[in-house]
């Protein structure tokens, strides 16, 4: 997909999203879909932004929100995202049926821990279980930015400029690596790891506390279910835990020192969005512009303290980036403890205390 603005001084339209339900790897509907369609719209200078996530909630599907260009083209951008959506979902259905699986369970721990109150009463079915929505379907539904974890409306309007970069990554990562082979999936989101951290974080403690209460979040989000399991964990690590702090110090080297042409290109292009990204952040943080809720949703806090704001964001733009990757909860709390204890052990010094 490629990277797309509007011309100065246009109005763009409002942010168009289309949820596509589709209980198999997103990879064929990503790159025979949704890239043609938004190289199209952006060649026809329809389109302003775009990016896509995947998501659970009522059964497995993708998110694909469209920004067009400006409000006469809105109607041009959904005709042509319904006719595309719908011809690829006739051609290559998805076989796959989410019923009383692993995954089932999966997106029910998620409903549980993402929807306690009175707003899951809508999503639920008869049986007191989340909802499912028919395989193969897809709808346009209302776009919900989430300002209180991204900042605000300044925040927001930089996370979809980040989200449209790191969905093109993926996209291309999908058409010229074999992402569907684990090792290769899991070595690409632990390199992406390494730089976008390494980029936000440079103090070697901080970086480290950082990516040890970012596994115990996604550790403890799901203590009590076999998502996150911590079996084998040590052994794993032993396989591949050297190799792991070897690549993750000279990434940090590299980046330490500006030599980010030592980096292989697909992590070169990765390291300059996130410096500029970075960059965008302590600009909005010193300005005042971040304002967000707290986790109750009870209280807004504005975080000018750029040493706050970057912890604050860096957790989601990095979980985001395995979303799209179709990186599972497990391996991204795995990922994120042997990077933690890769560091620990470079540094020799003791773990935070829990």
């Amino acid at each position: 997909m490629s990277s797309a603005t509007a011309p100065a001084g246009a109005t763009e339209g409002a942010w168009q999203a289309i949820h596509v339900w589709y209980a198999a790897s997103p990879r064929p509907l990503l790159l025979e879909c949704v890239k043609p369609l938004v190289d199209e719209l952006t060649a026809d200078g329809l389109l302003a932004g775009h990016f896509f996530i995947n998501y659970w909630l009522e059964g497995p599907h993708l998110r694909l929100r469209l920004k067009p260009a400006g409000a006469g083209a809105a109607e041009e951008v959904r005709r042509r995202a319904e006719e595309a959506v719908t011809a690829f979902l006739k051609r290559r259905p998805a076989l796959y049926e989410v019923k009383n699986t692993y995954f089932a369970d999966l997106y029910n721990a998620l409903f549980d821990l993402e929807f306690p109150g009175e707003e899951r009463s809508r999503l639920m079915g008869p049986d007191g279980k989340m909802r499912l929505r028919p395989n193969n379907s897809h709808s346009f539904e209302p776009y919900e930015p989430e300002y209180g974890k991204y900042g605000g409306p300044a925040g927001v309007a930089l996370a979809e400029w980040h989200f449209q970069h790191s969905s093109d990554l993926v996209v291309e990562a999908l058409r010229t690596m074999n992402l569907h082979l684990r090792t290769v999936l899991l070595g690409t989101s632990a390199q992406l790891m390494m730089v976008m951290s390494a980029c936000f974080l440079t103090d070697d403690e901080e970086l480290t506390v950082f990516l040890e209460r970012y596994h115990a979040f996604w550790d403890g989000a799901f203590a009590g279910t076999e998502f996150t399991a911590r079996q084998g964990y040590d052994r794993a690590y032993e396989q591949m835990g050297a190799e792991l702090g070897r690549r993750f110090g000279e990434i940090r080297a590299a980046l330490a020192a500006g030599e980010d042409a030592r980096l292989p290109a697909f992590l070169r292009g990765w390291a300059g969005h996130c410096r500029e990204l970075v960059a965008r952040v302590k600009e909005l943080a010193q300005a005042g512009a971040l304002e967000f809720r707290t986790w109750s949703g009870d209280e807004r806090m504005v975080v000018d303290d750029v040493a706050r704001a970057l912890p604050m964001l860096v957790s989601p733009y990095m979980h985001m980036t395995n979303n799209r990757l179709s990186v599972t909860v497990r391996d991204e709390a795995f990922l994120a403890y042997v990077l933690a204890r890769s560091l620990r052990e470079a540094a020799a010094v003791p773990a935070e205390p829990r």
